[in-house]
Order: structure tokens, then sequence, then C-alpha cells
């Protein structure tokens, strides 16, 4: 034993006030698992430890970082803090539960909302409230991480739920040199999830620091571009954590109270700046939520709508030329006929892992338009809880129709087309009112040609309000440019191009390069995530 460092004594008798708690290693030091209060708000999971006195202030932290970083002992070592333990107390309390490894049950990793209640006056003068994001970037794949974004949306809308955001935490090892793909893309999903507001509320969290400075990670971070807070040397503001906090100290105990000095003055740190930082209302962070989940939505229903307008204009396409191959026989001719691929709408089954039914997985669809309004919709269990929905009425489908018109269910619409033959009665009837109104518009050819425009038309004006989406986000989200935005520019591009609209595309084009290096690791990522995905027999993916 080493004689220049005291001895532990366990004095863990001090938080038997603490009710729920269960020893689960008795020893130097005894380990606890807290089991706080469970319940449900909305789609998430909040854990709530002791009782919230009215009036007392509260911080909330947001987390966020892959597996293997270090997270829910960051966690876990934030709750000890608060609760005021110390070295000489020699006991550990944990609040982050086990992940259970049986194949047989189904991964429901969501958003996990900690609170931390009846210890305010010890380190922290203040409650704590803890958001983890686990799972997210995990081998589930992106429409996973959409799951994780509206849930997000959920929690900060709901009036039970949180409103502020007090710092925004960024885990990573001290060990990093370089943000991995898969890093790049999380902060990047989620810095892009909030209002340009947050920027200094975001910090980096350092797990496994021997106490020194991090430059490799913190060069990882500017290398990246990942905004954030900055110090007076226009670094990023980091704190500094070790994760040796329940090692038995029984050996190596000089390096573990070193270890853990280390980490409560980071924590005092940590502190000091949550007291001093303005928290940042969400309504902007809200916003942008509803402008990216609104411009998927859009985009995803645009794509449907812009294909079965295409497939019309085929269709009417074919119909003109056949009428011109026999505009001289028809006038003698009741009979003829011309063949063409008919566009129609069809139903077909979403799939999905067995994890997504917890979470309303499906797709909200109005039946009077026959379209697909919000996919994947996850987290309403009905069509007039849909994010889609405004006043009762959609904001997505052609007809703005309202919510008793639509459905949630396991299927969404695609378009299809089957081949007919049409005589002339069956193409006027179908392209002309009446004779007196053909009359009006001229011949047939001319009824079809302006059919043709007015889809052209239709076509215009949804691409024009995608566009409006991203200019909206461009004015008020930190990070205008997700992964998921990203694709969607790709398309708009295209379309606008074809529209011969150079203002709007040099704008897009503009846009898109703001992020191109980190977007393309994230690309890569979303590549591989989905080659993993089909390895494993996903055959049907988010497009």
């Amino acid at each position: 034993m080493d004689k220049t460092v005291t001895m532990a004594t366990n004095t863990s008798s001090k938080y038997d006030n603490i009710p729920y708690k269960d020893l689960i290693h008795s020893g130097s030091p005894a380990v606890y698992q807290l089991i706080p209060k469970k319940e449900k708000i909305g789609t998430l999971t909040r854990m709530t430890l002791g009782v919230k006195t009215q009036n007392k202030e509260n911080k909330t932290i947001l987390l966020v970082g892959e597996t293997g970083a270090g997270k829910s002992t960051l966690i876990n070592a934030l709750v000890n803090y608060a609760m005021g333990v110390e070295w000489e107390d020699d006991v550990w309390f944990k609040i982050v539960e086990e992940e259970k490894k049986s194949q047989s049950e189904s991964q429901t990793s969501d958003v996990i909302v900690y609170q931390i209640f009846g210890f305010e006056g010890k380190p922290l003068p203040y409650s704590l409230t803890i958001i983890d994001t686990p799972g997210y970037g995990d081998t589930r794949g992106i429409e996973h991480d959409m799951n994780i974004m509206e849930r997000l949306l959920d929690l900060f809308r709901s009036k039970d739920g949180v409103h502020e955001i007090d710092a925004v935490g960024l885990v990573l090892t001290s060990s990093v040199n370089r943000l991995s793909d898969r890093q790049r893309y999380i902060f990047d999903s989620m810095v892009s999830l909030f209002g340009k507001d947050i920027e200094k509320n975001i910090v980096a969290l350092i797990t496994h620091s021997d106490g020194r400075t991090p430059k490799n990670a913190l060069q990882a971070l500017e290398d990246a571009k990942i905004k954030c807070a900055r110090d007076e040397k226009n670094q990023p503001v980091h704190f500094l954590f070790n994760n040796c906090q329940n090692e038995d100290r029984t050996e190596n105990m000089r390096a573990l109270k070193y270890a853990d000095e280390t980490t409560t003055e980071e924590m005092n740190q940590f502190r000091n700046f949550l007291v001093k930082t303005e928290p940042q209302r969400l309504e902007t962070t809200v916003n942008v939520l509803n402008e990216r989940i609104s411009l998927t939505a859009c985009i995803n229903n645009l794509q449907d709508r812009i294909e079965l307008i295409d497939l019309k204009k085929t269709e009417i396409q074919q119909t003109q030329d056949g009428l011109k191959m026999y505009e001289r026989e028809m006038k003698n001719n009741e009979k003829f006929t011309v063949e063409v691929d008919v566009p129609y709408k069809d139903k077909e089954r979403i799939d999905g892992g067995m994890w997504l039914l917890v979470f309303y997985n499906g797709a909200t669809c109005c039946t009077k338009c026959e379209e697909t309004c919000h996919y994947p919709c996850t987290t309403a269990c009905k069509p007039e809880h849909c994010d889609v929905m405004k006043n009762g009425h959609c904001t997505e489908c052609t007809g703005k129709c309202p919510a008793s018109d639509h459905v949630k269910e396991k299927w969404k619409y695609v378009n299809k087309t089957k081949t007919v033959k049409l005589t002339l009665k069956d193409v006027k009837a179908k392209y002309e009112n009446n004779k007196e109104e053909n009359e009006k518009q001229g011949n047939l050819l001319e009824t079809l040609q302006r059919e043709k425009e007015s889809l052209e038309a239709d076509k215009t004006a949804l691409l024009y309000e995608a566009y409006q989406h991203v200019v909206t986000l461009e004015e008020i989200a930190l990070n205008v440019v997700s992964l998921s935005t990203y694709v969607h520019l790709d398309f708009l591009i295209e379309e606008m191009e074809k529209k011969n609209d150079t203002e709007k595309v040099n704008h897009l084009r503009q846009i898109e390069s703001l992020k191109y290096e980190g977007l393309q690791a994230g690309a890569k990522y979303m590549y591989n995530a989905i080659s993993q995905m089909v390895k494993r027999g996903w055959k049907k993916w988010v497009k």
C-alpha cells in the first residue's frame, strides 16, 4: 500500500437517505446501482432521482458521442458530482443501466433524460438534467438517427419536456487525433439540429484524460470545423475527465486519487461554465427541427409527385404520338386505339426491424390525395399527431387535406404503371369535359399539350416549396447543411437545372460547398452502414 496516500474510508452511510439503490459490488469503492423513477415523456424515457423542488434552478446538458467514448461513465461521474460524492466516501453510484446483451431482446436504445433532484447546495447550486442520445450513429443506420431527431423535437416541444439547454457536450476520448467518419457524422448531425444561438453552449468533454491538454483531440475538432464555444486562446472550450472512478482502489491508489482530483477540478470548472453561460431557449431549435423534418417530408413527397407528373406526361406524350400517327384515319375510324402506360397508385408494405414497432414506425398517408405525406413517421401513433400536421391539416399532400383524411399504417403509396389500350372515345372522355369545351380550347392535341404544361407548372411550384425550406434553414440553423439536407440539395440542384433557374442553382451550390469535406466523411460512413445492413438482410431501407 502507498503510505503517502490516505486510504479512503467507506462512509456510504451518509447516503442511506437514498432509498432506491442496490449494492452491486462491495469493496473499495462500494458500487451501487441507483434505481431512479422511470417514466415516459411521449416516446422518450425519463429517469428521475429525487423529488423536484419548485423554483429551484436547473441546468440541462445534452451529451452526444459514439459508443466507446466513455459517455455512460461521464454521466455517472456527473451524477456522483451532483450528489456530493467525495474520494473519502469510498463509494460510487451508477445511474446508467447496463445494456442487456441477450440476442433475443430487441434493441430499443433511445433518447434518455436523467433528472437529479434534491442535492442542490452541494458542489452544484442547481439540480441537473442530462439528455443522453445512445445509439446515435450506430449500425441501425440513418433511419434510426432520424428517429432520434424526431424524439428530441418531441422532448423540446412537450409541455413537461426540456425547453432550454445550458450545454451541448461533444464527448470524445483524449487519444483521438483525427475524427473518424462516424464521429464526424455524429457531431455534424447533432450540431445541425440546433439554431445559431447555441454555438457558445457547445463544448468538448474529453474522457480517459491524464490531465494534460488534449492537443490532438482539440486539433481534430479544429480540422473537422466543428462549431463550438471558444476560450480566450480561441481554442474549443473543453473539460477533462478520467474514467476510472469505480476501479478497485486496493491497487494503484496514488494514480486513482490523482485521477479523481483532476476530474473533480474539471467538474468544478464545468460547473462554473454552466453558472456563467446563458442557457438557450429552444424555440429556434424547435423551428430548425421542424424545418428539417418538413424538408425531408417535402422532398420525399415531392419525388413521388414529380415521378407521377413525369409518368402522366409520358402517358400524354404517348397519346399525342398515337394521335398524330393516326390523325388522318381517326376522323373516319372510331375504332382507333392507342397503347399507353397509365400511372396509378398502389400500396407498398413497410418492412423494418422489430425495435421500430416500439416507436410507432410507419407512414402517414393521405387517402384522398393517395400520397405518402411523412415517412418514416416515428413519433406519432395517430395521423393527427404527425409532425406534418399543422392546425389539423396536412402541410405536404396536394390538397392540404384534414388529418381525418389520413391514416398511419405500415404501408405507403407508390407509383406504378399499367399498359392499356385507349380508344378515341376514351381519350376524349379523359382529357375533354364536353364538346363545347373542346371547341373553345381547340383540337385534342392542343388540349393534351395544355395538360402537360399544367403538370409542369405544378412540378415547378413543388420545387420552389422545397427550396424555401432550405432558405429558412440557412437563416436559422447553426449548420444549414446536414447530411440529410446534403442529399436533398443534390436532388433540388438537378431539378432546378432542368428549369434553367441559374440563380437558385448557384445559391444551392454555394450552400452545398459549405461542409463538403465533412459531409464526404459522413457520406462514406452512410455508405458503409448501408452495406452492412444489406448484408444482414435489410432489403427495405430508407431512401
